[in-house]
């Protein structure tokens, strides 16, 4: 069912595509930004997200681009840890995720979806993960500041579904996102088996991101719920057991993969979101 959408951060990598796949099923969608993105394909208001004010006004009608909202997405932050200072990092993510959720729920808007990330699962696996394949069921262990904020956002979303039980907030943890550009680097990988082991070779394809979004959208639900987003497969071409037992041979097994099976149990949003990865660098 069609709606208006807000998407926060809508010019970055994965907001263009989410952006994108959100107009082509029908929504109507504004950017929020602090940039307008170099393709629009929806309109843009230019907002600062740590400016309360802005975010309250925003999410309640702005001339020209909408006068009501049915959901937000928000996507929009310092997307990784090292961009910027560590308090400056704190600063601009929590603030601002601290004004959309309560300007949303302020403006009676009842469905957020929103992007949390691989990280709060331990990233860089400097002590290896506690199971394979790793899946939502254990704490998060956030490993850098940008980490910290995320699980920090998990557990705000879960006290305001607590305030508000009509409040539906789904955080989606994103892997590593690529465009299809971003698959030429892939071979430079394979020799290696160290170099992406810090996300256990997961990846997210942008287009499969978006899918994730509009699905955790229209799904019927309340409540705050975590889902990890990866794609079907890892990076590399050899078998993801393979590459397991060389790196991290001491760490267990939930259950056995197949090929190059994610390591990234997306289980959980093919049943619940019915969230199926579509794309792959293989055939991209």
């Amino acid at each position: 069912m069609a709606g208006h959408i807000v998407v926060t951060g809508g010019s970055g990598k994965l907001g263009r595509a989410v952006v994108r796949d959100l107009v082509e099923h029908g929504h109507d969608v504004v950017n929020l930004d602090r940039q307008p993105p170099a393709d629009p394909v929806a309109p843009f208001t230019r907002i600062d997200l740590t400016d309360g004010g802005q975010v309250f006004e925003a999410m309640r009608g702005i001339d020209e681009r909408h006068g009501g909202l049915d959901g937000v997405v928000h996507l929009a932050a310092i997307p990784a840890p090292g961009l910027a200072t560590n308090t400056a990092t704190f600063a601009n993510n929590a603030l601002a995720t601290h004004h959309v959720f309560s300007a949303a729920r302020s403006a009676g808007i009842r469905n957020v979806v929103w992007a949390s990330s691989e990280t709060v699962l331990g990233l860089p696996f400097e002590a290896p993960p506690p199971y394979l394949p790793i899946d939502e069921e254990y704490a998060p262990r956030p490993e850098s500041t940008y980490s910290l904020v995320k699980t920090l956002e998990e557990q705000m979303a879960a006290q305001f579904c607590r305030w508000d039980p009509q409040l539906k907030m789904y955080g989606l943890r994103f892997s590593n996102v690529m465009a299809p550009e971003d698959y030429a680097a892939f071979p430079s990988w394979q020799d290696d088996p160290t170099a992406r082991r810090w996300n256990l070779w997961s990846y997210i394809d942008a287009r499969d991101g978006a899918q994730a979004v509009r699905r955790a959208l229209q799904h019927d639900g309340t409540g705050s719920e975590v889902f990890v987003i990866a794609n079907a497969d890892t990076v590399m071409t050899r078998p993801s057991a393979d590459l397991a037992a060389e790196v991290f041979p001491d760490v267990p097994w939930r259950r056995e993969v197949s090929g190059t099976e994610t390591l990234m149990d997306i289980g959980k949003a093919r049943r619940v979101l019915g969230y199926e990865p579509v794309y792959s660098w293989r055939t991209s």
